[in-house]
């Protein structure tokens, strides 16, 4: 397999992605809502991805938060709260918080397994801090790292009773960046004693199946690169530090924060320990530039994967079905 992950461009595969696809044979796909039309159309194009490659265990992923970060939209599909909600009731009524968090990640997983998903890029651990941008804002689960990692717990439980595989997100942490790595690179100055606090939600929830690396400048560990591509960070402060095992991807590798072309940004990322690249565009010149850059998996990459995608294979039959469980978190919520 090759280690990357592609986006589509549309709500179909066209001919020219088919043949490509085939002949690189990617780790797995990742969904957005140029891509998710209604339901048949959205059970068919990922059904066509896996008789494409006839792997059932194939990770099809997607980002279906709550709140701004949903690819599945009303009204086609429900709207979902954000992570804050959490956040406020947690302040009152911690239990139920982290049962309202994870009743309604098994609704996300339940809705997203019935449509062929097997993958969340959720939950985000990002600590939020004062002052910093807003892509974290009402996304995040807090300010206080112990209350984050309780409902990033919760969040990874849900999903996987559903049978989903859950993403642990910013490693290490994207709560401090003041601009946006969609549009260009943070560069964060803190110390290294005051990003302890950014690590605690990765470290409480280290075994994490799989895990997602920012693309942000942290002074105080490595000047130069980004995390992403930082050999440092990635051996030193995720797999030692921090003590991540899972497989571990870029965030979109076509966000401005990175220079260079779509190849070269993924063949930094994974000589400097990344596992898998991950290409969001669907931009198909983009993604032959990829390939000419990308090779196999390691041999570590693809048990890490294995690891990680057997527990998609599970989940879903012993709990609240996606009514009851939307339908107990919002009495839970409703405490707040």
């Amino acid at each position: 397999m090759q280690a990357a992950i592609y986006g589509l461009s549309g709500l179909v595969l066209t001919a020219e992605e088919r043949a490509f696809f085939l002949e690189v044979d990617p780790a797995g796909y990742i969904l957005f809502a140029r891509n998710c039309g209604d339901p048949e159309q959205l059970k068919g194009l990922t059904a066509s991805l896996r008789d494409l490659h006839g792997r059932a265990d194939l990770p099809i992923l997607i980002d279906q938060e709550g709140g701004r970060v949903m690819r599945m939209k009303p009204p086609v599909w429900p709207a979902l709260p954000p992570g804050g909600v959490f956040d406020r009731l947690y302040r009152t009524a911690p239990s139920s918080a982290i049962e309202a968090a994870r009743l309604n990640s098994r609704a996300i997983g339940l809705l997203l397994a019935s449509h062929g998903i097997n993958v969340n890029c959720a939950p985000m651990l990002d600590v939020r801090q004062p002052d910093a941008d807003q892509i974290v804002g009402d996304r995040a689960y807090g300010t206080e790292p112990m209350q984050v990692a309780a409902i990033g717990r919760a969040v990874l439980d849900g999903l996987a009773s559903a049978g989903v595989i859950g993403v642990v997100k910013h490693m290490p942490g994207h709560g401090r960046a003041t601009v946006d790595s969609h549009k260009e690179l943070p560069r964060v100055t803190a110390s290294a004693e005051a990003l302890d606090v950014d690590l605690e939600p990765f470290e409480a929830l280290r075994d994490a199946p799989m895990g997602m690396v920012a693309h942000i400048l942290f002074e105080a560990w490595d000047a130069e690169h980004p995390s992403s591509q930082s050999p440092f960070i990635i051996e030193e402060i995720i797999r030692k530090r921090i003590g991540f095992a899972g497989l571990l991807m870029t965030d979109d590798i076509g966000m401005e924060a990175l220079s260079g072309s779509a190849g070269e940004r993924s063949a930094a990322a994974l000589a400097a320990g990344c596992d898998l690249t991950l290409h969001c565009s669907g931009k198909f010149d983009e993604m032959v530039d990829v390939d000419a850059y990308v090779g196999a998996m390691t041999v570590d990459a693809e048990a890490r994967l294995a690891r990680a995608m057997a527990g998609a294979l599970l989940g879903g039959a012993d709990g609240p079905d996606f009514a009851e469980a939307v339908a107990v978190r919002d009495e839970l919520l409703a405490l707040a």
